[in-house]
């Protein structure tokens, strides 16, 4: 049974699209299609319907992909345990955060990191999240920290703290009150360059609720832009509570059906890394800080939502 088809069989499960499956493996997308074409014909089974909202499993496949899962972490295990004996353990641990990472996280990344065993230095690297991804796949980096915005399923992945979204609008009437998103249609947004994963998560916020987002037809440079914009009263802007610099009378809590909306941040590391070990328990040192709340636990551990 050829492993690619495997692979790719998982990363279409996650992802939920051929094509993104495609991208996050840097094959094109027949290469892809022929692949799981092939691993159908050898289990004698169809794992996967397409529709035009999507690709789902059939029944067999949502039998079938869980046992694929395990069986490539089995393999995923064998290769970075055999890296660990091969390679001496290094000094450091390479982590790249996205500048949506606040300076609590990255304290409770230095903390985890002396709290390996044997401790650790850390090398920091603030990039946004392309560059990022390109440091994980070239090796350049060993986890990134990063808004769990986007699928990237050829990785090990742990959701390691969120926080609140608030909303910055001066032309709101009522201040500090909770904001339902469904009210959150009539303001135009402001929006930042997507290359962060802010827009991407704005953006998702919206479409997951079949709600139209408008968009303010400008676009600001960076978080403190778009928040004095905000202030000006050119649009509303929704931030991460922690990248709001100073008090707003109009910095509105955001949630959906009475419950807070949260973005949610995780940790990102090959799976056959030599350090896999070591980052798994690096990422639950950061999921386990002072500052973290509670994540509920999927079957496979902490899911992001």
């Amino acid at each position: 049974m050829n492993i690619e088809g495997l692979r790719y069989a998982r990363a279409v499960s996650q992802t939920k699209s051929f094509s993104a499956a495609a991208r996050a493996y840097g094959v094109t997308q027949p290469a892809l299609s022929n692949g799981i074409a092939r691993l159908e014909e050898e289990l004698g089974l169809k794992l996967f319907d397409r529709s035009p909202r999507g690709v789902r499993p059939t029944a067999h496949g949502a039998r079938i992909l869980p046992l694929v899962e395990r069986a490539l972490a089995a393999l995923d295990s064998v290769s970075a345990e055999a890296k660990r004996l091969a390679d001496p353990a290094p000094a450091s641990v390479r982590v790249g955060v996205s500048p949506l990472i606040g300076p609590e996280l990255v304290a409770r990344a230095f903390d985890a990191a002396r709290a390996l065993g044997p401790p650790r230095a850390l090398v920091l690297r603030e990039a946004d999240k392309d560059d990022l991804r390109a440091g994980l796949v070239s090796g350049d980096l060993d986890v990134v920290l990063v808004p769990a915005v986007e699928p990237m399923p050829r990785f090990q992945h742990r959701i390691i703290h969120r926080e609140p979204i608030v909303v910055v609008d001066p032309s709101s009437a009522v201040a500090d009150t909770p904001l339902e998103l469904e009210s959150a249609v009539d303001a135009s947004h402001i929006l930042v360059p997507d290359t962060c994963g802010l827009t991407a998560f704005t953006t998702a916020l919206f479409h997951d609720e079949d709600l139209p987002l408008r968009r303010y037809p400008g676009q600001a440079s960076n978080y403190r832009v778009l928040e004095e914009w905000a202030g000006l009263g050119l649009g509303a802007a929704l931030l991460p509570l922690s990248k709001v610099s100073r008090p707003h009378a109009s910095c509105r809590p955001l949630v959906r059906s009475g419950r807070p909306v949260e973005i949610r941040y995780e940790a990102v590391w090959s799976r056959d890394t030599p350090l896999s070990a070591d980052l798994d328990r690096f990422a639950s040192l950061l999921t386990a800080g002072p500052s973290a709340p509670p994540i509920p636990d999927g079957p496979d551990g902490p899911v992001s939502q």
